[in-house]
């Protein structure tokens, strides 16, 4: 990533001094033509870098200078390291490393003032792997083939080319175009059971809009919980959707998908749920409910 290797640059040439552009090349692993491009971008952005010749020649930046004179604010260098700082909670090495030098370059020091960690209780490797993995295929613009479990609990192989990562709601998606359905789709992290990388690249292309949209239907349902649950309705609703009673018990009045996913999800209130509208709705958890029990009765 060039944005990368100019900010490396910079560093290398602060931490190190004066050093010549084959020097640059080899460390940075590209040619002496694109070193010097380099150094024509660096020095465009507004950073006192120069190249003097004869024995002791070399490329350098003018002494004590620091990032703190050029381009930023201060409150838009505590915005990098803070973005930075969120960027690092998949244990990247590389964007530590960028922490750690951003903060040398301008000459402050990182505040970690908060912690952020995406991944499940007790899945921590593994969703920091799957998102790692992801996130460079999305990148590198290369395909993938996972196994997909949709909310259905139906299994499926895919051939995907990730387009964007999505995080919304509290849980994580990547966008694709789904190779096996000719479509685009959106595939959430957690259903994701298996995944490979690919060696074929794909031409990136945008996500439509349009796709973007939710094709369930969504209709108002009202619900009561007794106060002891509050944890979870207030974890899993909006404020505005949430009505304390004087009793202290909360009434939920939200729009939800009328699908197997809803039953699932009252069900997991078990007997602190009451569904107030529509009735209808309580005659479908209610036999779901027999259903259970027959199948799991002494």
């Amino acid at each position: 990533m060039k944005e990368s290797r100019l900010f490396k640059i910079v560093y290398y040439i602060l931490e190190n001094g004066r050093i010549t552009a084959p020097e640059l090349a080899e460390k940075f692993e590209v040619s002496v033509r694109t070193i010097y491009r380099d150094i024509d971008v660096i020095s465009s952005a507004g950073i006192p870098i120069y190249v003097t010749t004869g024995r002791n020649g070399g490329i350098q930046i003018l002494e004590n200078y620091v990032l703190d004179k050029a381009l930023f604010s201060e409150k838009e260098k505590q915005d990098i390291l803070a973005a930075l700082q969120s960027v690092s909670v998949v244990s990247n090495t590389y964007e530590k490393d960028m922490l750690t030098k951003l903060s040398a370059l301008f000459n402050i020091n990182s505040d970690n003032w908060f912690e952020v960690d995406f991944s499940r209780w007790g899945s921590k490797t593994q969703d920091n792997t799957t998102f790692e993995l992801l996130k460079n295929a999305v990148i590198s613009h290369k395909a993938l083939c996972i196994m997909y479990v949709n909310s259905y609990g139906k299994k499926s192989q895919r051939k995907i080319y990730p387009l964007k990562m999505m995080y919304r709601a509290k849980e994580w998606y990547v966008k694709s175009y789904c190779v096996d359905k000719d479509d685009f789709r959106i595939f959430k992290f957690n259903r994701i059971l298996e995944i490979q990388m690919l060696s074929e690249e794909f031409v990136p292309m945008e996500y439509p809009k349009s796709t973007d949209k939710p094709k369930r239907s969504y209709n108002k349902i009202s619900l009561c919980f007794p106060k002891e649950m509050a944890y979870r309705v207030y974890d899993e609703f909006e404020g505005n959707e949430i009505e304390e009673m004087k009793n202290g018990d909360l009434m939920v009045s939200s729009e939800m998908p009328e699908d197997n996913w809803l039953i699932g999800y009252l069900l997991s209130f078990g007997t602190q749920v009451t569904v107030i509208e529509p009735t209808y709705l309580k005659k479908i958890l209610s036999d779901e409910a027999k259903k259970i029990y027959e199948k799991n009765k002494a």
